[in-house]
């Protein structure tokens, strides 16, 4: 849910001092002065301090007073409700009726809007009608409650599966919902808190700026510090709602488990997940523990902004966060008047969640518009952290190699994968697998990888996925579901954007300067087939790594050089060896050839006596090869060069790796072997008689 208002909506200022879509005409005090917005003098402001990415802003002096403050809050919110299917189970099963109900009132609703679509499509109305459709279906959503809210949010992201009258009208599900009484929300303020409002805040708006599915936010300043502020308050009755209709959700899939087997994922334990990541937003003291993980982790990103808690005034109802102006991601106009692109911000929001998924595991689960704004200075700001996950250590590094085996169209080692990301049990043999992963990836990898979309891959896995015994993970669905997400965002702006193009630079400054074995593994693969080295691979990495602007040319060059020289390198070693020799070769020979073109004709003729191809017998094919070598490996030490935090001294660690007893061995035998290999083509130069066709000269 958004905490603070989108700047490309029309709001005014009210004599009243409120802020309001449109001016009012006097305040309406909803109950005592203190709940309406007093302009006041804020006292003297103490002083602040920033400890460090992820700390906020504290007070001088120790930090033990936030730490204190946080301890306090947790206090208020030791009675906060957790996910319990049993519980809900002895609940709602002594209630028939109510459970039936709620029952009939999901199926009524439902079954009445497919009913109008399908009289619409008989009566060949069905695009005409798509406008009034579409704002009926996000009238259901809304009267359906909570559950129903969190669904269209996450449909109002996906332009390929609805169409754009769909995606306008379900929009408004992110913060425009019908609110709840503000007699209500500051009432529970004063019981949470145990504090009267106008000892808290020196103003806070009379009504709410926004609301969502959970709760509703008023704008504040803080009467202690005069910082301004968001205050989210918690519906009532919320746990009530969302409690049975997890019951209901849970008995369904039951039934599908049980029934369908197209399905082959253990859908309870996916809905069980769901239902607890929902549940955690209930409790706001952890929402804000959240803010403060995902900001220390992610926030030390110039572009990336995550708002600070204010933990004497939250509660596990009430939440207080440093208040942020910005635009919601999906209002393209709104955002370029401000001067901004939303490719840049989307861009930012896909490197931040790769490093959310793949670097650190700890990600945000609900990345919908209405929790990533664009701020005014370009700044992307991340909010409500109500909905986390955590991608497991060995699942993150099999991603990234999953995406290399995709490239290198290995379905062999694609289909091993799926052990470490724990699809598949050990036990289940994965070779009937790999037949349909190459059925599908050899027509979608028809075009560069780079030019797939998300959902295509999720597509074609899906289908796979459903012919065999796959258990998907739920953290899996939640990755699936904020990747969809931001692609979702992408192409709001731009209709061919690929997510996988923009992830390209991410993937490749991984594997070039990760140190982990796996990702070592999954780097020589890429790069050596059939024991011959890839150099346009190389070059390629290179090219997009160094588009990450946290690459570095010393951490891509020493984790490779370790590799080379440790115990576990024989092997990799050999093949370094014979490519050394090739390179050097190369280099050797082409500065021959250089030196030959350049002598005149008649020089060559003297020198050479008549003989005009030169000293070397080689054909154009293996020439144009070599010059083709050279080339590449002169471009790629220039991209070394030209990298922004390139330096000589990063060549000194090299130096000192080369002085290693193995380093010396290693160097003895690339010259034996350069020396070999340039002896034995001078004898074949001279044993050779002259070849006269034209595939003959330099």
């Amino acid at each position: 849910m958004s905490l603070l208002v989108a700047v490309g909506q029309p709001f005014s200022l009210c004599p009243c001092g409120s802020i309001q879509k449109k001016p009012c005409r006097g305040v309406v005090r909803l109950f005592p002065i203190r709940a309406a917005l007093v302009e006041a003098r804020p006292r003297t402001v103490p002083a602040l301090r920033d400890d460090g990415p992820g700390s906020g802003l504290v007070l001088a002096g120790d930090r033990t007073d936030d730490l204190q403050a946080e301890a306090r809050a947790m206090a208020r919110a030791a009675n906060a409700s957790v996910y319990s299917p049993e519980l809900l189970a002895v609940k709602y099963g002594s209630r028939p009726i109510k459970v039936l109900r709620r029952t009939l009132q999901i199926l009524i609703a439902v079954s009445s809007f497919g009913l109008t679509l399908l009289v619409d499509q008989r009566n060949g109305q069905l695009d005409r009608n798509k406008r009034l459709r579409a704002a009926e279906l996000r009238r259901v959503f809304t009267r359906l409650g909570p559950t129903f809210v969190k669904i269209g949010q996450g449909l109002s992201t996906r332009p390929d599966i609805c169409p754009p009258e769909y995606l306008e009208e379900l929009s408004e599900l992110q913060d425009a919902l019908p609110t709840f009484p503000d007699a209500e929300a500051f009432s529970c303020i004063e019981r949470e808190l145990g504090l009267p409002i106008d000892s808290i805040f020196s103003s806070i708006s009379p009504s709410p700026i926004a609301a969502a599915s959970l709760g509703q936010v008023y704008k504040a300043q803080l009467k202690y510090s005069g910082q301004v502020v968001a205050v989210k308050v918690q519906r009532p009755g919320i746990e009530e709602a969302i409690g049975l209709d997890f019951y209901l959700i849970r008995a369904l899939g039951f039934l599908i488990n049980k029934y369908v087997d197209i399905i082959s994922s253990d859908v309870v334990a996916l809905i069980d997940e769901f239902a607890r990541r929902v549940y955690q937003e209930l409790n706001y003291v952890q929402e804000g523990q959240n803010a403060r993980r995902f900001k220390k982790l992610y926030a030390d990103k110039e572009d990336v902004l995550v708002p600070d808690i204010f933990w004497d005034y939250t509660s596990g109802k009430v939440l207080t966060m440093e208040w942020v102006d910005g635009v919601k991601l999906n209002e393209q106009d709104a955002i370029e008047r401000q001067g901004l692109r939303v490719l840049d911000l989307v861009n930012t929001g896909i490197q931040c969640s790769l490093r959310q998924l793949l670097e650190y595991g700890y990600f945000h689960a609900d990345p919908h518009p209405g929790n990533l704004l664009a701020t005014p200075e370009g700044k992307l700001a991340f909010l409500d952290f109500g909905m986390m996950s955590e991608t497991p250590e060995e699942a993150r590094f099999a991603i990234i190699g999953h995406v290399v085996h995709m490239v290198n169209r290995d379905y062999e080692a694609m289909a091993r994968d799926y052990y470490a990301l724990d699809f598949l049990s050990p036990d289940v043999d994965v070779s009937p697998i790999v037949p349909a992963l190459r059925n599908f990836f050899d027509d979608a990898l028809n075009s560069t990888v780079s030019e797939l979309n998300f959902k295509t891959i999720v597509d074609g896995l899906g289908a796979v996925l459903y012919q065999y015994p796959f258990n998907v993970p739920a953290y899996y669905a939640l990755i699936l579901r904020s990747l969809t997400v931001l692609e979702g965002l992408a192409l709001y702006a731009d209709p061919n954007f690929k997510v996988l193009a923009a992830s390209y630079p991410y993937f490749a400054k991984r594997l070039l300067t990760d140190p982990n074995p796996y990702l070592r593994d999954a780097l020589i693969e890429l790069l050596f087939k059939d024991g011959k080295f890839r150099w346009n691979r190389l070059e390629n990495l290179l090219v997009q790594g160094r588009k990450d602007r946290d690459f570095s040319v010393k951490d891509a060059l020493q984790p490779v050089l370790k590799l080379l020289l440790g115990p576990e390198g024989e092997e990799l070693r050999d093949l370094v060896i014979k490519e050394a020799v090739r390179v050097t070769e190369t280099f050797v020979l082409g500065t021959v050839i250089d030196t030959y073109n350049y002598i005149p004709d008649l020089m060559r003729t003297l020198m050479f006596n008549g003989n005009a191809t030169g000293p070397l017998l080689m054909s154009n094919t293996e020439k144009e090869s070599m010059m083709e070598l050279r080339d590449q490996v002169l471009r790629i030490w220039g991209l070394l060069r030209s990298s922004e935090q390139f330096d000589p001294a990063v060549l000194q660690p090299i130096l000192q790796v080369l002085q290693q007893p193995e380093a010396r061995s290693l160097g003895g035998r690339v010259i034996g072997g350069i020396t070999q290999r340039l002896a034995a083509r001078l004898l074949q130069q001279v044993l050779r008689a002259p070849m006269t066709d034209s595939t003959s000269t330099l």
